[in-house]
């Protein structure tokens, strides 16, 4: 207790937190409710600086984002330890064998912790501001990106019902020329009735410029047959096509304008630049190993750490004389899914990583493991990178590959001959 002057469990809930204190001077538990408000949390912090002025005083909470923990933040005297919801559940069990779950007693298993397993914790360190503001922006991307694909999926399901043409006129429906083509001209008979020159300005007028795939679309719009002539499916459909292509126009181009601001903050932070040079990043993915990566590098001692946390490295599990490998369950997603989706665009633009990925599908794994795998590899080589400041060089990795051997260069000798 000698570098703290108290510990602090917070049990989070919507509009008010348990609280659970332990003050060395008195050596006893104190317990009370926190409504989740910005006045009364600070009132509360502030009274446990006034009554603690000597050392810093450790919080012990649940989350490790979200409104709690932001609030919390503007304390400097609090030093904040984030707490796997899973650890106190697995926790409570032991002393609760019913599951029977109570905020104060949750607050007061979040200090047990805290107190007697503190050694095992670590305590958080927030990046600088440019990599937490990186870190958000990035994941709100990503969710518009699912936005879009949900909408989409659901545009296409109502077009194969009723004017399925121009699934075949656009390859891909995340764009605004299709939005704009369809509230113009929501059924195929609309699109029949408008002069094939208007039609044709329309698709050069949003940038469509090919010949041959505007006169082919005209040809077919001109020959076309409906998939279906019932007035109940055409106008409810024509209703719900203006309110999908709404939805999609607005994710659009808010994606637009995020990735604008992303890139614009991408070219003033001081690691983005040993990102941007991994083959095939591009803009989005070397953001989000940016963000992934953060700007604290004690935060992952050894590279296995990241490997662990990632949830990239498997599980291995020993029972008597039986042992087995699998998949790590939990972890944080979108940051396994940063490394695993940069390693499947890495096989496109980095020699190593295609014929990495072409040993494994050669020894039968599929194709999510094969990426894993590469993902694996990848990981040791950015944290090395990260770590010495070093933009990658696929040259000297290749060249250091070659000095030590690798079977991986050895296997590509094979199997070119």
């Amino acid at each position: 207790m000698s570098e703290y002057a108290a510990l602090v469990a917070l049990d989070w809930a919507d509009k008010k937190h348990a609280v659970c204190l332990f003050a060395e001077t008195t050596g006893q538990r104190e317990q009370r409710s926190l409504n989740h408000t910005p006045a009364a949390l600070q009132e509360w912090a502030l009274g446990l600086r006034q009554r603690f002025p000597a050392a810093p005083i450790a919080v012990g909470l649940e989350q490790s984002r979200g409104p709690l923990i932001y609030a919390l933040l503007k304390y400097d005297f609090f030093v904040l330890y984030p707490i796997n919801p899973k650890t106190l559940a697995r926790y409570r069990e032991a002393f609760s064998p019913a599951k029977g779950k109570d905020d104060p007693a949750d607050a007061d298993y979040l200090l047990d912790l805290l107190q007697h397993h503190r050694e095992r914790l670590r305590p958080w360190r927030p990046d600088d501001q440019k990599t937490r503001t990186l870190q958000l922006l990035v994941e709100q991307r990503r969710r518009l990106v699912n936005d879009a694909t949900r909408t989409t999926n659901r545009l296409t399901a109502l077009l194969k019902s009723y004017f399925p043409q121009v699934l075949d006129w656009f390859s891909d429906l995340r764009r605004l020329i299709v939005c704009d083509f369809l509230d113009r001209w929501p059924t195929l008979d609309a699109v029949q009735r408008a002069r094939p020159a208007t039609v044709h300005k329309f698709l050069r007028a949003h940038h469509s410029v090919h010949r041959l795939t505007n006169e082919r679309r005209l040809q077919e719009i001109k020959t076309a047959i409906p998939l279906t002539n019932d007035p109940a499916v055409l106008n409810s459909s024509q209703l719900i096509v203006k309110v999908l292509t709404a939805q999609l126009r607005t994710t659009i181009l808010a994606l637009r304008e995020l990735d604008r601001h992303l890139e614009a903050l991408c070219l003033t932070h001081e690691d983005y630049e040993l990102f941007a040079a991994l083959p095939g990043s591009g803009t989005v993915y070397a953001a989000r190993l940016t963000a992934a990566m953060g700007s604290d590098r004690t935060r992952w001692r050894t590279v296995d750490d990241l490997l662990r946390f990632s949830g990239v490295a498997p599980v291995i599990e020993r029972s008597g004389k039986q042992h087995w490998i699998r998949w790590r369950y939990f972890c944080p997603r979108f940051f396994r899914q940063s490394f695993v989706e940069y390693a499947e665009q890495s096989i496109q633009h980095s020699f190593w990583a295609r014929a990495y990925y072409s040993m494994q599908r050669a020894k039968g794994k599929g194709h999510y493991a094969s990426v894993r795998a590469l993902a694996f590899k990848w990981i040791r080589v950015i944290w090395k990178c990260w770590q010495t400041r070093t933009p990658y060089n696929e040259v000297i990795y290749l060249e250091r590959l070659r000095k030590t051997g690798s079977p991986l260069l050895k296997w590509v000798a094979d199997h070119q001959q």
